[in-house]
């Protein structure tokens, strides 16, 4: 079995052992956490940084995640909205005048958490460069049609939702989103997560490694196309792109998601009233979701659970390739999975999250 490093409980053994698993199986490095009533009781980690398998994955390396970033931007909005700065059934306009444009003016903020603003891309040629620049990329959208009427179907907005969310948060408070993330929740809770990566850290970093193969996918072709390698680059990390490009790992993601697990407050910092949490959980789309073309039940910046999970009060989401964040509000716990290698067989990923969740249940019911 794959050596792996860290702390586990003795009721969360099953998880170590997964994880050992699939680094002797498809994965080169990882790492997993899990948070019960707002403490650790797994921060397991092991595997490789490189394809080579010479550099260790240590306690502190971090990693490219994809859309689980999305779960991070979402909890930023919930808490404006919990302190009254920000009016989730509000139109975006009353925010920012400009996004009313080409009849979006009765598009929520609810419609951008749900993915059903009808924005699920960008309509105009659009270059990697261009996501880069947050005016180009925000004032495209604003002047953009919707696809379809707002509120009345979902479509994964992939990109496009953290510049729609971000320049809310910027509009309401005066701050990037990255800002606002590093000054309001991982600052106070001394977690490990950025939107927004300065240099300091790349030396930290996991080189995200593209998938081996890709299965063909559905609807559209990607506006930009983000070539293999691209998360790996100077641009793409330092630019904030605050549905796609957040960097940390398992313990990060974890410790801060581990506040709505548990009502709004863990480790002596409260971020969220419990009220504030559970609106997470208000659900405002289930049917079939026309980009990803699966069923998906939408709360506010989060996918809800469909009848595959445990407890029915569970929200979560994942990334690209493969990494993975469950918030179960009924065992107050969070669960984060982060790894380098992607792997995209063509839909939502594939079955080492999965088989890290089915351990993580296995040790809460022992």
């Amino acid at each position: 079995m794959a050596e792996t490093h860290g702390t586990c409980t003795d009721r969360f053994a099953p998880v170590r052992e997964a994880l050992a698993a699939s680094l002797d199986d498809k994965d080169v490095g990882a790492s997993v956490a899990v948070y019960v009533d707002g403490e650790p009781e797994v921060d397991l980690w092991g595997g490789h940084t490189d394809a080579a398998r010479t550099t260790p994955w240590e306690r502190d390396t971090i990693t490219h995640v994809w859309s689980t970033t999305k779960t991070m931007t979402a909890l930023c909005v919930l808490m404006l909205a919990d302190r009254g700065e920000l009016d989730l059934t509000a139109p975006v306009a009353t925010y920012w005048p400009e996004f009313a444009a080409a009849g979006k003016e009765n598009v929520r903020v609810s419609h951008v958490l749900s993915h059903t603003a009808g924005l699920p891309r960008f309509d105009a040629p659009t270059t990697l460069e261009d996501l880069y620049d947050w005016p180009t990329a925000t004032s495209r959208l604003a002047a953009q049609a919707p696809a379809w009427e707002p509120g009345t179907e979902a479509g994964y907005h992939a990109v496009t939702q953290g510049y729609l969310l971000g320049e809310i948060v910027r509009r309401v408070t005066g701050r990037t989103l990255g800002t606002f993330l590093a000054e309001e929740v991982t600052g106070p809770l001394g977690a490990d997560f950025h939107i927004g990566l300065t240099a300091e850290h790349d030396h930290r970093v996991a080189p995200i490694l593209a998938p081996p193969s890709s299965a063909p996918r559905g609807g559209p072709p990607p506006n930009p196309a983000i070539p293999d390698g691209t998360a790996n680059t100077s641009a793409w990390r330092r630019a904030e792109i605050p549905a796609a490009n957040g960097h940390g790992n398992a313990r990060s993601v974890a410790a801060v998601q581990s506040l709505l697990a548990c009502g709004g407050a863990a480790r002596g910092v409260r971020l969220l009233s419990e009220k504030g949490c559970e609106r997470a959980l208000e659900e405002q789309f289930s049917g079939t979701d026309r980009v990803l073309r699966v069923p998906m039940r939408y709360g506010m910046g989060y996918g809800l659970n469909g009848g595959q999970l445990p407890n029915p009060r569970t929200a979560f989401w994942g990334g690209w390739g493969g990494s993975i964040v469950l918030v179960d509000l009924d065992a107050r716990m969070a669960v984060a999975y982060m790894m380098n290698q992607m792997i995209d067989d063509g839909g939502l990923g594939d079955d080492r999250a999965f088989l890290i969740l089915a351990a993580v249940y296995e040790g809460l019911s022992a």
